[in-house]
């Protein structure tokens, strides 16, 4: 990461298929919840498409306006997490949401093509007014800005969960409509639904997640991970070591599948025999998950370690990065603009 050269050139024209996603800013923001579901899919995609990721402030604020002081901290946290995990400057452009000024003018231009009715239906709308979130009109055009993300840079695919997949179809019903009034402009963006299934929490519960305390975050220390662990909800109708025990379904087993190296896997099988028979007792398999964790999360820490040393480099890969994709951003918005013939003067 010293030679300098941190980003790489667009491939456009190489015939790569370019990839939007991105995540809003959080300190602390991945948990072993996230790699299984994303993450992990995320830094194989790289090698394989020309990749954009969006550290998303300006969304951070359609929920957490009266938090800015924090929004500097946790723009780097998200940097810090995703170069900790292995997502590489060189072949990842990285994107401030806030300083990418073209995509304001583009979510202003798609918003008059988007009809106030169908903003209201949002279901992702209701649920956050549920929640007891402000009725802000940030957060009622979320769906158009995000469509901005998505279209400015002219993706072809964005990953994305299955919860998640909606507003990708709202981008790609602005991309098709403008496209028919205007002229071809924008490809069609495709969701691209990963493969990764959900995590159960520390606790039981069906996922895990930041807000429901039963997680295990990709910085925890070696105690903190530990300390989890031997907490861990496994069977609950196992009361003695000696108790026949149930495998499918144990948070315990489950993590020791997601997370083992080949070379623990016939481990693994043998406690699973053990475990059913009632031979083996869930400290001694915790503890040889505390092993199977601390051993995944080594190289993440260490990574994160040396660009915790960094700033300056962590500002530069996020500021050139920026700069990058506003070139982009610019070809498109010129795009955009001859194509509905308000390019005066230009």
């Amino acid at each position: 990461m010293a030679d300098g050269k941190i980003t790489r050139e667009f491939k456009k024209g190489k015939n790569m298929k370019r990839i939007l996603t991105g995540d809003r800013p959080t300190y602390d923001s991945f948990h072993l919840g996230n790699y299984v579901g994303s993450l992990k899919n995320r830094v194989k995609l790289q090698d394989a498409y020309e990749c954009f990721f969006l550290v998303a402030d300006l969304h951070a604020l359609t929920t957490h306006f009266d938090k800015t002081s924090d929004l500097e901290k946790n723009i780097r946290g998200l940097m810090l997490g995703n170069l900790s995990m292995g997502l590489d400057p060189k072949k990842v452009t990285f994107i401030l949401q806030s300083q990418e000024l073209e995509k304001l003018e583009l979510a202003y231009i798609l918003s008059t093509l988007t009809q106030r009715t169908l903003l209201e239906r949002q279901p992702a709308l209701k649920e956050k007014l549920d929640q007891g979130e402000q009725d802000s009109l940030g957060l009622y055009q979320y769906p158009v800005l995000m469509a901005a993300d998505i279209l400015l840079p002219k993706a072809n695919l964005v990953p994305v969960g299955k919860d998640q997949k909606a507003h990708v179809e709202f981008a790609r019903d602005l991309a098709i409509k403008f496209n028919k009034l205007y002229g071809e402009v924008f490809p069609v963006p495709e969701p691209l639904i990963g493969e990764g299934g959900t995590l159960p929490g520390t606790d039981g519960q069906i996922k895990m997640g930041k807000s429901l305390n039963n997680a295990i975050f990709l910085t925890d220390t070696p105690e903190e991970v530990e300390k989890k662990v031997m907490s861990m909800y496994t069977d609950p109708k196992r009361i003695h070591a000696t108790d026949l025990g149930t495998v499918e379904g144990n948070p315990v087993f489950i993590y020791l599948d997601a997370f083992a190296s080949d070379s623990d896997k016939q481990q693994i099988t043998r406690y699973k025999e053990l475990y059913r028979k009632g031979q083996v007792g869930d400290i001694e398999v915790k503890k040889f998950l505390v092993k199977i964790l601390n051993n995944f999360l080594d190289p993440i820490r260490k990574r994160r370690a040396q660009f915790e040393k960094q700033p300056e480099l962590v500002d530069k890969i996020l500021r050139e990065g920026t700069k990058k994709a506003r070139i982009e951003a610019q070809k498109t918005l010129t795009e955009v603009k001859k194509a509905m013939k308000i390019d005066y003067f230009v």
